[in-house]
């Protein structure tokens, strides 16, 4: 059986006092097992009860948009390197007619044969490395050919036996 506190005082101390009295001046409390050394850290925002706001958008970076504006620029360079080709003499066939790219140019273009610019119309089309004077034999052998078209040093080689169109 315990005895009953002495009248007037209670049971319990005070809130926000020590149950065991004062530490002796100068001595602080001495550490919790664990957190030796370690000083007393705030709890993160997100342990605090508000609300956790949410997370920054990532930033590209200009080296991402760099890279996809020159993939973007060898796209249509690409593009346009194709249609600017599209006409040349390589993809001609026979009955097809040609025309000169420009006047101070040697290579030739596919025209629609009604067009008033067809200059010649070719006849016949030979794979190969040719030289101005094996290009003329080879073609004097067709018949009906005034002319020739050699393509040469592009890495597709060819000879077009030619009329007038």
């Amino acid at each position: 059986m315990t005895t009953p506190p002495p009248q007037g005082q209670a049971p319990y101390p005070p809130q926000g006092q020590n149950p065991y009295g004062q530490p002796p001046a100068g001595a602080p409390y001495p550490p919790q097992p664990g957190q030796q050394g370690v000083p007393q850290q705030p709890y993160p925002a997100y342990n605090q009860g508000g609300p956790v706001p949410p997370p920054q958008p990532r930033r590209r970076p200009i080296k991402t948009y760099l890279r996809i504006a020159a993939g973007v620029i060898v796209a249509v360079m690409a593009l346009v390197g194709w249609w600017a080709s599209r006409d040349d003499a390589e993809t001609a066939a026979v009955g097809d007619c040609l025309k000169p790219a420009s006047s101070s140019s040697d290579r030739m273009e596919v025209v629609d044969c009604s067009s008033s610019e067809a200059e010649v119309k070719v006849i016949k089309k030979i794979d190969g490395h040719y030289t101005q004077f094996t290009a003329e034999a080879e073609c004097r052998k067709v018949e009906g050919a005034t002319g020739f078209y050699a393509e040469t040093g592009k890495g597709k080689e060819f000879l077009f036996c030619t009329k007038s169109a």
